[in-house]
């Protein structure tokens, strides 16, 4: 059965189990399943298809296993492709219940197996997103500037909207980036963001701060070397490792010693992006408590440094990542 994204609020699944979401925005896609996590019941497990084909026997036993303490489930598997064709029809056989399963998918072409099967089925739901226009792009901007009460031009909002491909994913990554570089600031013009949005010919910013913070020093290395970062960028590098540093020191307040990392991770307010979970974890591995509290002082001193010599700003900001990536 087909539903419009619109209607996930709306409506109530409890007498469906299996659910679709497949198409290019993953943006959409995301909101979709947090949408659907909120409004189903039960203890949430994330999977990657590849590792339920590779192990089909420890996926069977999570779904057909009662817990005596876990009597309902939301199992998602991400990355979804027609491989999970034949797991999901046997499961969908079995009529499970007190289990629900969101599948991920990317692109689905009319011949999908896998797509024809749950929309053929009325037991099924499917939600397919397709590219945000513009206009809805421009909408979602506008509520973000307005809500933070950031005066911006329509030409600003437009050049942001069209440089997001379609995907409020993109928008909302751009909008946290903007969020970090402004501050205190309650402007941003349209060179800014042009700018800020021009670093599409780059590695991401987060792909380098998190590489750094993995102490992965070669990956950073190779990233700062194929990258042609300018002068302007270095504080927005700055303030991203600042956000990163403050995420994980916060992580760190609410751990106590009986929960794991992945529990802590899958636990966070706001939830943390599947994709993220695990540099995010590793990062836990790797920095205490106190070496995040240095690292987060380090980070401001670079700062008022950096603006003092705006000149050799560049290699401030190479130097600190260098310094933070190296391994102790």
């Amino acid at each position: 059965m087909i539903i419009k994204t619109f209607e996930i609020n709306k409506r109530k699944f409890d007498n469906q189990n299996f659910f679709l979401i497949y198409g290019e925005n993953e943006g959409l896609k995301n909101e979709v399943i947090q949408n659907l996590k909120k409004n189903l019941k039960g203890s949430v497990q994330n999977f990657d298809e590849t590792q339920v084909v590779n192990n089909k026997e420890m996926f069977y036993e999570k779904i057909f296993n009662q817990s005596l303490f876990e009597n309902e489930k939301i199992i998602i598997i991400s990355r979804c492709s027609e491989k999970f064709y034949e797991i999901i029809e046997e499961v969908i056989d079995k009529k499970i219940s007190d289990i629900k399963i969101i599948l991920n998918a990317s692109i689905l072409d009319k011949k999908s197996k896998l797509r024809n099967l749950f929309e053929k089925n009325k037991e099924l739901i499917i939600v397919p997103t397709y590219k945000d226009t513009s206009l809805t792009l421009v909408e979602i901007a506008k509520r973000f500037f307005y809500n933070h009460k950031i005066s911006i031009s329509q030409e600003a909002i437009n050049l942001l909207a069209n440089r997001c491909n379609g995907d409020r994913g993109h928008l909302k990554s751009e909008l946290d980036k903007i969020f970090i570089y402004i501050q205190d600031k309650k402007t941003i013009n349209l060179e800014e963001i042009y700018k800020l949005t021009n670093l599409a010919e780059n590695f991401s910013i987060n792909e380098l701060v998190d590489n750094s913070l993995s102490k992965n020093s070669q990956k950073t290395s190779e990233i700062i070397n194929e990258s042609n970062y300018k002068s302007e960028d270095g504080i927005l590098i700055l303030r991203t490792f600042l956000q990163k540093a403050k995420r994980l020191l916060n992580l760190y307040k609410i751990k106590d010693k009986n929960i794991s990392y992945d529990n802590l991770i899958n636990n966070h307010k706001p939830p943390i992006f599947w994709k993220d979970k695990p540099i995010i974890k590793k990062q836990l591995e790797i920095w205490s408590k106190i070496k995040i509290e240095d690292l987060i002082v380090n980070i401001n001193k670079t700062e008022i440094f950096l603006k003092k010599n705006s000149s050799i700003s560049l290699m401030l900001i190479f130097n600190f990542i260098y310094e933070t990536s190296r391994k102790n």
